[in-house]
């Protein structure tokens, strides 16, 4: 199935919290970090030109609808949900 965004939404897969620390030990549920990372899956056209598909972003706490798609979680949230995109540098900038 392709589910494509439109009226300016943009459709992400959360990126879960660690699981394992370094050290070995499991984290459940319930103990784990929320952090509101996620991935871009697909923009609708008219959503935003500073995102791609593939950038790792970050959005709102309270942002979006959660759907399931093939047993897959992901959100539909709006450009304006979203707060800051991870950006990959080769050298820490002075």
């Amino acid at each position: 199935m392709n589910l494509i965004p439109i009226n300016g939404h943009i459709l992400v897969k959360p990126i879960g919290g660690q699981e394992i620390t370094p050290g070995g030990l499991y984290i459940p549920d319930t103990a784990r970090e929320k952090l509101n990372e996620a991935e871009i899956i697909a923009i609708a056209k008219d959503a935003t030109n500073e995102v791609v598909v593939g950038d790792r972003v970050i959005y709102k706490e309270f942002a979006g609808t959660k759907i399931k798609v093939e047993g897959a979680d992901y959100m539909i949230i709006t450009a304006d949900d979203l707060l800051a995109k991870y950006e990959t540098v080769d050298e820490i900038p002075e």
